[in-house]
């Protein structure tokens, strides 16, 4: 009896060995979605800011952003034309209005808004092109000045921005 016990141990062993080399798991941590094989290269036109408010920084700051999530994220080839993936846009709104106000009647604290239209095109497959808008904003308090804040909250809105980018044309979520 312990002779069959140990015969039936082995092969259930074997099997569920067999069953589990032929499995594979494969997940990628920067959730982009590229097949290589056919995407290779991606052209980034540079984003102008066409906001009626103007922060000079920003464009740059955001066309930097953009081209460091594909480098780092992907294995995509960053190309001046013809790329597989295009990526143009502008920045067309940056503004700020009175969130709350306090007590006394005043404003107490601001939005910072940042919105961004971006034309995608895939050229090898079309389905996949798009334009639309992508926007994000953050708050601070009205008793800072915006000068004072500034830089950090537009980084802030330009990483939140660029990652919806990211996901809407390599990532597909």
């Amino acid at each position: 009896m312990k002779t069959v016990n140990r015969i039936i141990a082995c092969v259930v062993t074997v099997v569920a060995l067999v069953l589990l080399a032929g499995c594979t798991v494969s997940y990628k941590l920067n959730g982009a979605s590229i097949d290589y094989n056919v995407i290779k290269s991606i052209q980034l036109e540079t984003v102008t800011n066409r906001a009626s408010y103007q922060w000079g920084p920003m464009a740059p700051m955001f066309n930097t952003s953009l081209s460091d999530i594909y480098n780092r994220q992907t294995k995509l080839k960053q190309v001046k034309k013809d790329g597989d993936l295009v990526i143009a846009g502008e920045i067309t709104s940056y503004d700020q209005t009175n969130k709350s106000v306090s007590a006394t009647g005043y404003s107490s604290m601001v939005q910072l808004r940042m919105t961004v239209q971006i034309r995608f095109k895939n050229n090898k497959d079309h389905e996949q092109d798009f334009d639309k808008s992508f926007s994000a904003s953050r708050e601070y308090d009205s008793s800072q000045q915006l000068s004072a804040v500034q830089e950090e909250l537009v980084q802030q809105m330009i990483d939140d921005i660029v990652d919806q980018i990211f996901n809407a044309t390599v990532a597909i979520w």
